[in-house]
């Protein structure tokens, strides 16, 4: 498929996973496309830790559910009841699972580019996470974003050093399919955005210009 028709398609997968087991040159080629994203001072900030082991995604996930009731504490009855329909994670049927992390003591003490906005690092890791989640639509699999953790749970699960930020536990491998609706659309949780109320023209708030044809 071609880079547009991996970005329509592509979504963040909970219940579609089939669980069979990971093809390594598959994974290696994900791994490969993330690791060539670009980043701010030709820093590379990120590691992936990639986690098959069956304790560590049962330990995960437990947590995740606690994360989740606490979560669904917080709201109203309506919508803790379209919560309650929502599968937040693919944790256990995913093949694999990949820990995307952010270092940011990479390349300092002088990272070009990021002395006035020092986020840029994370942005960094972030467009690696966005080049893994397309490579893998383009070869047939999913990925699941989640983010119901506690950041110090699981940089103490999988060992990071104290410098180390988790940025994303991702869920990974071959699916059946991919919703054509996102599940948050398909559940009601909340409706897609239009385009046009996103552009804005020169100023905040002033309607866009349609591009010349």
């Amino acid at each position: 498929m071609d880079l547009y028709e991996a970005m329509f398609r592509r979504r963040d997968v909970r219940g579609q996973f089939t669980g069979e087991p990971a093809d390594p040159s598959v994974l290696s080629r994900l791994l490969a496309a993330a690791h060539a994203a670009p980043s701010v001072g030709l820093s590379q900030p990120w590691d992936f830790v990639v986690i098959d082991d069956d304790d560590l995604k049962q330990r995960f996930w437990t947590h995740v559910q606690e994360e989740r009731s606490r979560f669904a504490a917080s709201l109203d009855p309506e919508r803790a009841d379209v919560f309650a329909a929502i599968k937040i994670d693919g944790v256990l049927e995913a093949s694999v699972s990949v820990v995307v992390t952010y270092d940011p003591e990479r390349g300092r003490p002088a990272v070009l580019g990021r002395h006035t906005i020092d986020d840029a690092g994370l942005y960094s890791v972030c467009l690696a996470i966005q080049n893994l989640w397309l490579a893998a639509t383009a070869e047939g699999w999913g990925v699941g974003w989640v983010s119901f953790y506690d950041e110090a749970f699981l940089a103490s699960l999988v060992g990071l050093p104290a410098a180390i930020r988790p940025v994303a536990w991702l869920c990974v491998g071959p699916v059946s399919h991919l919703e054509t609706v996102p599940d948050l659309e398909r559940h009601g949780w909340r409706d897609r955005r239009p385009l046009e109320a996103a552009v804005h023209h020169n100023t905040w708030g002033a309607t866009a210009r349609t591009p010349a044809s």
